[in-house]
């Protein structure tokens, strides 16, 4: 469904640092950063990206928003989570965990990166 996702951040070597660490839980490459001083991740599904605000303004997170990011086992989200909190990231939401609603169970863990953007990692548990 999605080409890319790219989010803002006010040091793009700092949420690299953080980045390299989240998305190396889930097999991803460092990141390359190009000739403009953004940073992306390739995969084969997509591609994720980091840069400075084009407009000149600071970075700043979208209230309401989050990535989330899937993950084949609680294991992978709970190496995810402590390798964001060991690099930058801050924990949010509640710790990570199994959450029902809807008829449906899912491992959830939630995290903040440097520039405060929310993101997650999810696993449907059978």
């Amino acid at each position: 469904m999605f080409s890319h996702i790219m989010v803002g951040a006010n040091d793009v070597p700092e949420a690299k640092v953080f980045y390299d660490a989240v998305l190396g839980v889930l097999g991803c490459e460092p990141g390359v950063i190009d000739e403009k001083g953004r940073c992306f991740y390739f995969t084969k599904s997509g591609v994720f990206a980091i840069t400075q605000p084009i407009d000149g303004e600071p970075a700043s997170h979208g209230n309401g928003s989050t990535i989330g990011f899937a993950v084949e086992n609680p294991e992978t989200a709970d190496k995810w989570h402590a390798a964001g909190l060991a690099n930058g990231g801050t924990a949010c939401e509640e710790d990570p965990g199994v959450r029902e609603g809807g008829g449906r169970k899912l491992y959830l863990a939630y995290l903040r990166d440097p520039a405060g953007n929310k993101i997650c990692v999810l696993h449907r548990v059978v």
